[in-house]
């Protein structure tokens, strides 16, 4: 079996369609969920709430606010940079330097998801 090219793993990532970048915005859960969801991850989605991993604002706990499928990026509540004129604006984090705390259940169809791969 011949080894995929890293070049045309990026290009396919990047090119994905909107539906497709859905499933791949998904991030680990924490130990407590992957037993009660028995699964390893979610896709990410708005209220959930998440621990940042990794960069500048490692330890920090709070909401998703938004989730950029077009960027391929969450932002958290409280988690800001100053611009040079002194305005706050939220900054962008990769879903993979996360892990899902609290998973927002509001949806039915997320309950259903959660239901199905679990059984």
């Amino acid at each position: 079996m011949k080894a995929q090219q890293p070049r045309k793993q990026r290009k396919a990532l990047f090119q994905a369609p909107m539906h497709r970048r859905r499933k791949i915005m998904s991030t680990n859960l924490s130990p407590e969920l992957r037993e009660k969801f028995k699964r390893r991850s979610l896709p990410v989605r708005k209220g959930d709430k998440i621990k940042i991993l990794r960069g500048d604002f490692r330890g920090h706990i709070g909401k998703i606010t938004e989730v950029d499928l077009k960027k391929m990026r969450i932002y958290v509540e409280g988690v800001t940079s100053a611009k040079t004129g002194g305005r706050e604006v939220q900054y962008p984090i990769h879903p993979s330097n996360v892990q899902i705390l609290e998973a927002e259940l509001k949806d039915p169809m997320r309950k259903k998801i959660i239901e199905r791969v679990g059984g």
